[in-house]
C-alpha cells in the first residue's frame, strides 16, 4: 500500500474521530486526559502547565502500544527518532535532529533519576515501568551534559503498600518468537514496607539468513529482571531501593551492502557470523523527605555495563577480516536536590510568590575498550603477505564530574509564571589510548592526556495562562554535550570540543470540552556551535570518531492532540517536522558540508491512531490501530545516500477480563520495506555503504493470567 493512502487512512481516523467528538459534547472526562504527572523539571507537575514541550507515555498506553524497548515508543513523541541496530547495545536516540555516539549521546536517558552516561546501558526491556517521558528541547539548565537535544525519562512502577498483585503474560509468534513476562508486588508491612519484582524473557529467531549456511544471523535472547524495595518509616520520610540485571546473547549485525539490502534485505552471504553479548547490573537508591518548609531528595546510582561483540569486518563471503571488540564501564552518580513546596511560597508583596529548587550532581565514569581487527593476508597491502591484528583501540578513558543547579519561578498571580535558571557544570576527563599491529607493520600511536570542560547553561521560560484550561509558552536556553577523547580517530582529533546549542521555542498548551481534547503546539528553533558529528575513521571499517565539523541550524514545529471521542473511544495525533542543516562553513572530513542535512533526521514524522474498547460482561474487548510515518532522511553529513519516507502500521486486538488476558497483535502490518539506518564503507561495499533492513512483518499472540 502507498505511503500517501496509509497516511490518509490514518488522517481519516483522526477526522472521524474528531467529528464523533464533536456530536458529543456533554461526555464524561476520560481519566487518560487529566491525570498524568510530569517529573520534566525534576518535580512533578502537570505537563498542561510547563512551559517545556513534553510526551508522557504511562504504564497502561504502553501496554496498549506494545511497547516493550524505548525505540517502540518514538512514533508518539514529534520530531524523535532512533537509530538502533539489530543487537539492542546500540540504540541512539536524536530529538530535533540532535544526536551523536552511544559513548556522548545528544539526548540523555534517565532511569529512575538516574543519568545514563553512555547509550549501551539506556535501551532496555520496559518491563515494571509506571512511565516514559520524552521532554524535547534543550534541558542542560536543569540536567546538564548530554541534554543538549532533550531529555527521556523512564520512571519504574512502584510497589504497592496496600495490596498484592500480579502477571504472567506469555507472548509467542513469528520467527519463534517466545517470551514469559511477570510482574509481582505488595505489603509486607502495610503503609510502611513494600516489595516488587519483574522478569523478562524473550528469544526469537533472526529476520536475516546468511545463504551460504542457512544459518540465523540477528537472533535475540535475553533475560532482563528488576526487584525494589520501598520503605516509608513515617509520613515525610520515604526510601527506594531498586535493582536491575540483564543478560542479553544477540546474534550479528544483519549489515550488508546497501544496494543488496534494498534488493535482498534479508539475507546476507558471510564466512563468519558473530554475535553480540550484554550485561548491566544497575543499583539505585531514591530517598525523599516531604515537609511543610522543604522537600528534599537523594538518588544514588551505580550502573555495571559490560558488552562483547564480534563480527565479520568486511561483511562479505571472502575471509577478509574479523573484529572482536570488548567494552565495561562502571558508573558512579550521586544528585541530591531541595525545592520548596506549596506551603512555603516566598511572598513578593502584591500577588507575586516565589518557589525555587536547587541541586547538585557528582558522577564518575570508567570505561575500558579492547578491540580488535584481525586482517587476512594482503588485505592491508599488496606487500603484507601475513595475517595482520590491529589493536584499535586499546583505552582506558576516566572521567569526574560536578555540577550545580538552581531554578527560581514567580508566580504574577494566578495568570503568568516567569522561571529562570542556571546550572554550572565542570568535568575531568583522562584519556590513555594505545593502538598497535602485530606483527608490527606500521608504528602504533599513544594518547596520554587530560582535560577539563566547564560551563554555564542558563534558561529563561514565561508561560501566561490564557484561561483555565490553556497556556502559551516561550522559553529561551543554552545548552551543551560534553567534549573528550576517541578511543580512536585520525591524526589530530584525538579530542574533540563541546558542542554548543541556544534554543528558543514558542507555543500553546490547551485543554477543552472539560479534558476531552488535549493539545499542544510549539514552534523552536536551534542555532548549533561546535556541532559533533560520528563520522567514519578512514581506512578503519566500522569504527567512527566524534569530530567538531561546524555550525548548524534546526527549526521545526510540532502538535500532539489526545481525542476521548466517546464513551470507550480515544484517539491521538502527534505530528513534527524538522529543517535541520549545516551552516556556512561546516567541514567534515576534509569536505565542505554546507546547506547539507543532518543526517538521520527525518524531514518530518507523523502518528494517528486509536483505540476502540468495549465491555462484554466481566470482559473488555479492545481493538487498536498505529499508523506511523518517518519522513525522507540522509544516512551522511554529505548527503549521498538516503532512506525516503515510509509508513509502519501497528494492530493490536483482543480481551481482558479480572484475570485473564488474550491479545492479538501484527507490527508493520503491510510489511514495508525500509532501511533505517546505513553508513559510509568504502572499500569493502559495492556502493560503498552498508546497512540494516529494518524490522519486517511480525505477528503473534500474548496470553496472560494475573490477580
Amino acid at each position: 500500500m502507498p505511503n500517501a493512502i496509509r497516511v490518509a487512512l490514518g488522517a481519516a481516523v483522526l477526522a472521524v474521530a474528531t467529528t464523533a467528538f464533536a456530536q458529543t459534547p456533554t461526555q464524561t472526562v476520560p481519566t487518560t486526559g487529566t491525570s498524568v504527572t510530569v517529573v520534566a523539571q525534576k518535580e512533578p507537575a502537570d505537563p498542561a502547565k510547563l512551559p517545556v514541550a513534553v510526551t508522557a507515555l504511562p504504564e497502561d498506553l504502553l501496554k496498549a502500544a506494545g511497547v516493550t524497548f524505548i525505540s517502540d515508543a518514538e512514533m508518539f513523541s514529534p520530531n524523535t527518532h532512533f537509530t538502533e541496530f539489530t543487537a539492542r547495545k546500540l540504540s541512539n536516540p536524536r530529538i530535533r535532529g540532535i544526536g551523536a555516539s552511544p559513548a556522548n549521546p545528544g539526548v540523555v536517558t534517565y532511569v529512575d533519576g538516574v543519568p545514563q552516561l553512555n547509550s549501551n546501558t539506556a535501551s532496555f526491556d520496559l518491563i515494571g515501568v509506571e512511565q516514559v517521558e520524552f521532554v524535547r528541547g534543550p534541558q542542560s539548565a536543569l540536567f546538564g551534559r548530554n541534554a543538549v537535544g532533550g531529555v527521556i525519562n523512564i520512571l519504574s512502577d512502584r510497589p504497592s503498600m496496600n495490596e498484592w498483585s500480579g502477571q504472567v503474560l506469555v507472548p509467542f509468534g513469528s520467527f519463534s518468537e517466545f517470551q514469559t513476562r511477570a510482574t509481582v508486588d505488595g505489603p509486607i508491612v502495610k503503609d510502611r514496607l513494600a516489595i516488587a519484582g519483574a522478569v523478562a524473557y524473550g528469544r526469537r529467531d533472526g529476520f536475516t539468513t546468511n545463504t551460504l549456511n542457512d544459518e540465523d544471523v540477528d537472533y535475540r535472547d535475553g533475560t532482563f529482571a528488576k526487584g525494589q524495595l520501598l520503605w516509608t518509616p513515617n509520613q515525610v520520610w520515604e526510601t527506594r531501593l531498586i535493582v536491575s540485571g540483564e543478560r542479553a546473547r544477540d546474534g550479528d549485525y544483519a549489515l550488508n551492502d546497501l544496494s543488496a539490502v534494498r534488493a535482498t534485505p534479508f539475507e546476507v552471504q558471510r564466512d563468519f557470523i558473530g554475535h553480540t553479548d550484554r550485561d548491566i547490573l544497575s543499583t539505585t537508591v531514591l530517598a525523599s523527605r516531604k515537609g511543610s518548609k522543604l522537600t528534599f531528595s537523594n538518588a544514588l546510582g551505580f550502573v555495571n555495563w559490560k558488552t562483547f561483540d564480534a563480527t565479520d569486518l568486511d561483511y562479505t563471503a571472502m575471509p577478509l577480516g574479523t573484529r572482536n571488540n570488548d567494552e565495561k564501564a562502571m558508573q558512579f552518580t550521586e544528585e541530591a536536590r531541595v525545592a520548596s513546596t506549596p506551603t512555603s511560597l516566598i511572598k513578593l508583596g502584591g500577588n507575586r510568590t516565589f518557589k525555587w529548587q536547587a541541586g547538585t550532581l557528582i558522577f564518575t565514569q570508567n570505561y575500558d575498550q579492547t578491540a580488535v581487527n584481525t586482517f587476512a593476508p594482503f588485505v592491508l597491502s599488496p606487500f603484507v603477505g601475513v595475517a595482520v591484528a590491529q589493536t584499535s583501540p586499546q583505552a582506558s578513558l576516566d572521567d569526574f564530574g560536578v555540577g550545580v543547579y538552581g531554578q527560581g519561578t514567580i508566580n504574577f498571580g494566578s495568570r503568568v509564571d516567569v522561571s529562570a535558571g542556571a546550572r554550572y557544570d565542570h568535568e575531568r576527563r583522562e584519556a590513555n589510548i594505545t593502538t598497535s599491529f602485530s606483527p608490527p607493520i606500521a608504528p602504533g600511536t599513544l594518547v596520554n592526556q587530560t582535560r577539563n570542560f566547564d560551563d554555564v547553561s542558563p534558561q529563561v521560560a514565561v508561560a501566561v495562562k490564557l484561561h483555565d484550561n490553556a497556556i502559551a509558552f516561550g522559553t529561551a536556553s543554552r545548552a551543551f554535550k560534553a567534549g573528550g577523547f576517541n578511543p580512536v580517530s585520525i591524526p589530530g582529533s584525538e579530542s574533540f570540543d563541546e558542542e554548543h546549542a541556544w534554543n528558543f521555542e514558542g507555543g500553546v498548551k490547551t485543554q477543552a470540552h472539560h479534558g476531552r481534547v488535549v493539545a499542544s503546539l510549539s514552534v523552536f528553533s536551534i542555532n548549533w556551535d561546535d556541532l559533533q558529528l560520528n563520522v567514519p575513521v578512514p581506512g578503519a571499517p566500522g569504527q567512527f570518531y566524534i569530530d567538531n565539523v561546524g555550525s548548524a541550524t534546526s527549526y521545526g514545529v510540532e502538535y500532539e492532540g489526545r481525542y476521548h471521542v466517546l464513551e470507550g473511544l480515544d484517539a491521538f495525533a502527534a505530528i513534527g517536522s524538522t529543517h535541520a542543516r549545516f551552516d556556512s562553513g561546516s567541514m567534515s572530513g576534509g569536505v565542505d558540508v554546507s546547506g547539507h542535512k543532518i543526517p538521520n533526521t527525518p524531514s518530518f514524522t507523523t502518528a494517528f491512531g486509536g483505540e476502540y474498547t468495549y465491555p462484554i460482561g466481566p470482559f473488555r474487548t479492545f481493538v487498536r490501530l498505529d499508523v506511523a510515518t518517518t519522513g525522507s532522511f540522509q544516512y551522511d553529513e554529505a548527503n549521498t545516500q538516503g532512506q525516503s519516507a515510509y509508513t509502519l502500521t501497528n494492530i493490536r486486538g483482543g480481551f481482558h477480563g479480572p484475570s485473564l488476558t488474550v491479545e492479538v497483535w501484527v507490527r508493520n502490518a503491510f510489511d514495508t520495506r525500509y532501511v533505517p539506518l546505513a553508513f559510509a564503507y568504502p572499500g569493502f561495499s559495492a556502493s560503498g555503504f552498508i546497512g540494516e533492513p529494518g524490522r519486517p512483518r511480525t505477528w503473534g499472540i500474548n496470553l496472560g493470567i494475573g490477580f
